[in-house]
């Protein structure tokens, strides 16, 4: 076998990719050998990867198997793709899992014991059988799920000022490209969402800080920094700001609707937590527009499922018609099963249920946290207790290292958020932000807060000079 083994690999290594070999008969024949010895030394020529058999059509030679390549040289792409660096790195750290036995403090998504998923899996049954659900959707959205988010929306919104996009973080996207163009500032909110400042540095713009308040942004400093930086667009979290738990006033509301009109300036209203109060909010700040100043987005994933990537974008005028393009250039539209999946969601019986069951619990966990903090973390100062929502933001003793805190605190088996990724500049001083939702239970929230504890004692205080 070894000789016709040897002579088959020559033959094979002198002829070219997909020349046919000698048949088995012709093989026995020439070389005077049995069938048996040929299909050994076809069989090894096949392991050895230099040919391959067709059933009923015999061995062919292989394509070429070239040597092991060296790692290609991809320095080039240096020079060629500039500075524009996309920094993914503060929302991949809030969107990644946490390590077995690790108990997270951080993320901004429902634990999944919370999330409607019967509810969903139903909704999504009934979506995806119909057969029309796997046809092209209107761009702007299916017409129901647009009613749907006008009525959420109020004042004046009818379904034609709304476009569905694929979630919250995709409307700021589209937002902050439709009304800025690259190099121009944008006004935030200090601090911020690190999502909101990773998509408006991506879009090409500069982020300038307003301070905010326990009330929320400050009117007459957003004045101020409209008129010093001319900016045009102003992002805004008014309903349990993230990460400080602010809820803007609605005097403060009316405020800033006529600071911006004044500035001839937009103002992206991101709603995220329109679903997760604990009490009485104020109106959004789009029920109350009627200039057309309000770039209202209502997003869906928050309170119910993180892969529940839909939300509501309200526009109207020119600004609303180059929302819509910038969704039909980058991705045409949303799944229409998952648009129509939301809809039979959010009209069954089990959207009114499930609210009520998230705001009982956000209630007991905030409450679990604030006491947890006070007892096992009283060198924390608490900023302000929330109206609902899922964080609490917290102010450490002058001195103490925010990094130093996270890093004691993951070695400790819990998860907490830097301070410093929701400062579009330099932070005024150490800071954490401290989650209740993504924790499976109250006891693991308060072992968690236990472990926060002994990471703050892991550290050595230092007094400023």
């Amino acid at each position: 076998m070894a000789r016709l083994t040897a002579i088959l690999r020559e033959e094979a290594d002198r002829s070219r990719p997909g020349d046919r070999l000698p048949s088995s008969r012709e093989l026995m024949r020439r070389h005077g050998v049995s069938p048996v010895t040929v299909s050994r030394a076809i069989a090894q020529l096949t392991a050895e990867g230099r040919i391959v058999t067709r059933p009923g059509s015999g061995a062919f030679v292989a394509q070429a198997r070239g040597h092991a390549a060296e790692a290609p040289d991809l320095s080039w792409q240096t020079v060629a793709l500039g500075d524009r660096v996309v920094d993914d790195s503060a929302v991949s750290g809030l969107l990644a899992r946490p390590a077995d036995g690790v108990i997270p403090l951080t993320g901004g998504y429902l634990h999944p014991d919370l999330r409607p998923l019967t509810a969903l899996s139903a909704a999504a049954a009934r979506a995806v059988r119909r057969p029309e659900s796997w046809s092209l959707p209107p761009l702007n959205g299916d017409a129901g799920l647009r009613r749907w988010f006008a009525g959420e929306a109020g004042g004046t919104a009818t379904p034609d000022d709304v476009l569905v996009v694929s979630g919250g973080q995709a409307g700021l996207t589209h937002a902050f490209r439709a009304l800025a163009a690259p190099g121009d500032p944008v006004l935030v909110e200090t601090p911020t969402y690190p999502g909101a400042l990773a998509a408006a540095k991506a879009a090409g713009l500069r982020a300038t800080a307003v301070p905010i308040d326990q009330d929320g942004v400050r009117p007459d400093l957003l004045a101020e920094a409209f008129a010093v930086t001319g900016a045009r667009v102003f992002l805004c979290q008014p309903t349990l700001h993230n990460p400080t738990g602010a809820t803007l006033t609605l005097e403060r509301r009316e405020q800033v609707l006529a600071v911006a009109r004044a500035a001839g300036a937009f103002v992206i209203e991101d709603d995220y937590a329109r679903y997760l109060g604990a009490g009485p909010i104020p109106p959004s700040l789009g029920s109350m527009d009627t200039h057309g100043t309000v770039v209202h987005i209502i997003s869906l994933s928050k309170i119910s499922a993180p892969s529940m990537r839909v939300a509501g974008v309200i526009a109207r005028g020119p600004a609303a018609q180059r929302l819509r393009a910038s969704q039909v250039v980058e991705s045409f539209f949303v799944a229409r099963p998952l648009q129509e999946a939301a809809l039979e969601f959010v009209t069954s019986t089990s959207w009114r249920r499930h609210r009520a069951t998230v705001r009982q619990e956000i209630v007991a966990r905030q409450e679990a946290l604030l006491t947890g903090l006070a007892r096992h973390v009283p060198e924390a100062e608490v900023h302000l207790r929330p109206l609902g929502g899922l964080h609490v933001w917290l102010r450490l003793p002058q001195g103490m290292d925010e990094a130093a805190v996270v890093e004691a605190a993951q070695r400790r088996g819990v998860l907490v958020s830097p301070g410093r990724i929701y400062y579009p500049s330099e932070p005024p001083g150490p800071r954490l932000r401290v989650t209740h939702i993504s924790a499976s239970s109250l006891a693991e929230l308060e072992e968690g807060v236990r472990r926060l504890g002994a990471a703050f004692r892991d550290q050595v205080v230092t007094p400023p000079e």
